[in-house]
């Protein structure tokens, strides 16, 4: 399967994943699209599940992006809020996707209390409807870890 293919087909999946895990739009599309610079140069032929495969990419990256904002954003005093999403052409495929299926604003500001990896896994479980076992392997976690993770998550959230 060509590279450009897969960026049609899992570009909306992969970047809503990343601007909900990350809650700014111009940082979700530079991952998404690094990720899909680095498919460029992976042999995809030996990749069973390349839906799974994507999606462990954009949820680590997202991380790894995170556990470094945070340490950007200290310097800054304010509250961070994330950034909302503003749509001129209605007819987009993408805004169809996320206007089915947005987390809201207020939800974005909440996910702000959680630590990357419990932002994972709540986007993945409460966004997506992955499967424990998929955020499990996702993550390279066990199942009943991420039960527990996503239990601390709801808790924080609703604090």
């Amino acid at each position: 399967m060509e590279v450009e293919h897969l960026y049609i087909q899992y570009k909306p999946l992969l970047l809503s994943i990343s601007y909900r895990m990350l809650g700014s739009l111009n940082e979700a599309e530079d991952i998404v699209h690094e990720i899909f610079a680095d498919l460029q140069v992976i042999n995809i032929e030996n990749i069973n599940n390349i839906k799974a495969f994507l999606c462990k990419m954009v949820t680590n990256r997202c991380i790894d992006f995170l556990k470094s904002a945070r340490k950007q954003r200290e310097v800054y005093t304010g509250p961070w809020l994330p950034e909302p999403l503003i749509f001129e052409d209605k007819d987009d495929p993408f805004h169809t996707i996320l206007q089915q299926d947005q987390i809201t604003y207020a939800i974005l500001t909440l996910m702000e209390t959680l630590n990357p990896i419990e932002r994972a896994v709540f986007v993945l479980k409460e966004a997506f409807a992955f499967h424990y076992s998929e955020i499990a392997s996702l993550l390279e976690k066990e199942e009943a870890n991420c039960r527990k993770i996503l239990s601390r998550a709801k808790k924080k959230a609703s604090a």
